[in-house]
């Protein structure tokens, strides 16, 4: 959520910002209605001293012996206009965050303008394979070889599902292990969160109320009780220390999760996002990190630095884009992405977004630090970084290892847990 005071203070500079976003605000409806708040509790105050002051002139006037029947009326006036006026108050409060809460985060200064077609590819590691034989995709591959079952994970779930067989579900936990094994060397503390959350835990991550039908919702006897599946670990991390207070010593707070992701992932699909480029249930290891605000730049280029390592102890050729302003997701300030190449396709696939939420995802979560210097409570800083998803470094690694006789090379870095060297 955006910060109201920088709103009022910097208005033509925040509507620029978001125009960034394609995303065109009328800030003077807000305006207004701050502006209605804080009279509201101008004059709600005005009549608290009244009323205090009114009161304590009654047993004055009893030990006087004088008739307090007009001053007692003049009370009941001033409580009834007290309550009326708290009422109009709240209103007006919930008018203001209905308004709020729907905003997108401000892009950082340093982002283009526009959409997907202006992200920036700032680097590009190792270079794309060259086959001197005709190559497969990883459907074919994966069916040939037995490892991956298309036809029966749709049997079970339906489109978007499958099903690792085998090697392949060795090789999946393969890149599981691979991936805990280097955060836990990093220092990052290891989580395994609840699958399903409450509402609470949508609204702090930004993804309620705006995009709340991108969700699998549960049906719930309880309807005050809205859960749902999560669809990605950071929901889950963002929420660890909602509602508390940190102290500056103990930051920042370096996290990393498992789960699978469940997405809905709306919309038909596109031939060439058939297999496991797109679908309902993926795994990933999340990296997540709580920081003071002047250390969250210095935050997303170590979680950008470390979905790097990672990809290159892998082998794979892939590119580092910076996301311009209208390609940022909703919540986030800045973001990375790490994209992989995938030959059948020709093109890229994103693996890993690092971004850097600034304080928008703690004032949802009332997420606070203490300075150390002011003494003062203060929003802190949220990033989140994917560390990896495996649904599409998985067809990477088939397609760009693969052989003339229809093996696949392992990544060296993986043998040790599939106990050999070639699929």
């Amino acid at each position: 959520m955006l910060d109201i005071r920088r709103i009022r203070e910097n208005q033509e500079e925040v509507t620029k910002a978001l125009a960034k976003r394609g995303v065109i605000v009328d800030f003077n409806p807000l305006i207004e209605l701050d502006d209605e708040r804080k009279k509201l509790i101008f004059e709600t105050e005005q009549m608290k001293a009244e009323r205090n002051s009114v009161s304590s002139e009654i047993p004055k006037l009893k030990k006087n012996g004088e008739d307090v029947t007009e001053t007692l009326e003049r009370m009941k006036e001033l409580a009834g206009s007290i309550k009326e006026m708290e009422t109009r108050t709240t209103e007006c409060l919930d008018k203001i965050q209905s308004y709020m809460e729907v905003l997108p985060n401000i892009p950082d200064d340093d982002l283009i303008a526009g959409d997907a077609s202006a992200n920036e590819v700032i680097r590009t590691f190792g270079e794309k394979p060259v086959f001197d034989f005709e190559i497969k995709n990883h459907v074919d591959l994966c069916e040939k070889l037995g490892i991956i079952d298309y036809k029966r994970g749709t049997k079970l779930s339906g489109n978007g599902f499958w099903l690792y067989k085998g090697d392949g579900a060795m090789l999946e936990w393969a890149l599981l292990n691979y991936f805990i094994e280097e955060h836990i060397k990093d220092g990052y503390e290891f989580i395994l969160p609840p699958h399903i959350l409450g509402h609470e835990c949508g609204y702090t991550a930004g993804q309620f109320p705006k995009f709340a039908d991108d969700v699998f919702a549960l049906e719930n006897k309880d309807e005050s009780e809205f859960q749902f599946l999560l669809p990605t670990a950071e929901t889950a991390l963002i929420n660890v220390h909602r509602d508390e207070i940190l102290t500056e010593d103990t930051l920042p707070r370096k996290y990393f999760a498992y789960t699978p992701c469940y997405r809905k992932e709306a919309g038909s699909y596109r031939a060439e996002e058939r297999g496991m480029i797109r679908g309902h249930q993926f795994n990933k290891i999340e990296m997540f990190q709580y920081t003071v605000p002047e250390k969250s730049d210095e935050a997303l280029e170590e979680l950008v630095g470390k979905a790097e390592r990672l990809m290159q102890g892998l082998g794979l050729h892939f590119r580092t884009t910076k996301l311009a302003a209208g390609d940022v997701s909703h919540s986030m300030a800045k973001t990375y992405d790490i994209e992989v190449w995938i030959p059948s396709m020709g093109i890229y696939k994103e693996v890993s977004s690092a971004s850097n939420a600034r304080d928008y995802q703690a004032r949802r979560g009332k997420i606070r630090y203490r300075n150390a210097v002011t003494g003062k409570n203060e929003f802190l800083h949220t990033l989140n970084a994917s560390g990896l998803a495996t649904s599409r470094i998985f067809p990477a690694i088939v397609e760009q290892f693969q052989q003339a006789d229809g093996s696949i090379r392992v990544p060296e870095v993986l043998v040790k847990w599939l106990g050999k060297d070639k699929l």
